[in-house]
């Protein structure tokens, strides 16, 4: 019989392994700039050129930009005069910041918050709970006076959860037709891209951001247009304040932040004010019946452990959070996308 020795060893698991140096290499490149000064250089750079203008080491710029290549993310052409590095159409459209599609922010996010967080992985899995107070001496039990610590990180994560919106967003929206829905409130709704986009899909519907006062001020400042004369503003807590009463209330990644009862509290206040006949949107990544994938949810759910109080869930388990706040007529929608719909009826 072989032994393990016998065994070569996977590329998958050496994937694996290597996960976390991918994602640091991703992180760095967009940090220091290089996708934003090969676009606007408007031609290939050679790596000292890049390294004088970007103020790094010629020697550390060569290596991150020759494992950009190796990833994908740059091409390079190599001539007698020396290596010369240009963006590839995929860190054109989303690395970016000018771009329309750019993840640039929730890239800055993961690397500087999140990425934190999860070097206490292991002490998440112990305990069971996000690791704020280890990765930034933060009470655990407040994870958004966490996520909101600074003026700074709350601009990171509300201008990440917009780009996100910006690739996914009119997929959850067309999902089920919303048409009949006049009155509309986004709750979390942060930096408003979901709402635009609803707004732009459904140009009959109006739409209130309902979010804490700070973030209210910040997407009225940075976010959306004065003159988007469709979308307003509603400043509260809707686990402590009213909640006004409306056609449709859309929950974008607002469920899997905390646990099934404060789930069940918070959908029970939505259909109460909701109007007859109205609905309820929910927006999450789902997880399979059997919890056996996608990995990308399985992975964001770990997520939720180190950073929230909450965790993805399967279509039967939302469905019966719903249908425990008097919910009915529950439809699922997978969009193919990282976010799925669930939409339930009053």
């Amino acid at each position: 019989m072989g032994s393990t020795e016998d065994l070569d060893y996977p590329q998958s698991l050496f994937q694996y392994t290597n996960g976390f140096l991918v994602s640091k290499v991703l992180f760095t490149a967009c940090e220091l700039g290089v996708f934003d000064l090969l676009l606007e250089s408007g031609g290939p750079l050679s790596s000292d050129a890049i390294a004088a203008r970007l103020g790094t080491s010629p020697i550390g710029m060569e290596r991150l930009l020759d494992t950009c290549v190796g990833l994908k993310l740059l091409a390079v052409e190599v001539t007698r005069e020396g290596a010369y590095y240009r963006n590839t159409e995929i860190s054109n459209l989303y690395l970016t910041k000018s771009s329309p599609k750019s993840q640039y922010h929730i890239m800055m996010y993961y690397s500087n918050t999140v990425y934190l967080c999860w070097h206490y992985l292991t002490d998440a899995v112990r305990e069971g709970r996000n690791q704020y107070e280890r990765a930034f001496g933060i009470s655990p039990k407040d994870p958004f006076g966490a996520m909101y610590r600074s003026e700074e990180e709350m601009l990171k994560f509300m201008a990440g959860q917009n780009s996100i919106w910006s690739i996914c967003g009119r997929d959850v929206l067309a999902a089920f037709d919303l048409s009949t829905f006049k009155r509309i409130y986004d709750l979390g709704g942060g930096g408003g891209a979901l709402a635009q986009e609803c707004v732009s899909m459904y140009p009959n519907s109006a739409v209130t951001i309902y979010d804490l006062p700070e973030v209210v001020q910040v997407a009225k400042e940075r976010f959306v247009p004065s003159e988007e004369r469709q979308i307003t503003f509603h400043e509260g807590d809707f686990f402590k304040d009213s909640i006004p009463e409306a056609d449709l209330y859309i929950l974008s990644k607002i469920l899997h932040d905390w646990d099934d009862d404060k789930c069940k509290q918070l959908l029970a206040k939505v259909h109460k004010a909701c109007t007859q006949g109205g609905a309820v949107l929910l927006v999450e990544s789902l997880l399979n019946e059997d919890k056996s994938g996608p990995v990308e949810t399985q992975l964001y759910s770990m997520n939720m452990l180190v950073q929230t109080e909450g965790k993805e869930r399967t279509p039967a388990e939302y469905s019966n959070l719903l249908q425990a706040a008097g919910f009915t007529d529950i439809q699922v929608k997978r969009t193919g996308k990282l976010y799925d719909a669930i939409l339930g009826r009053k």
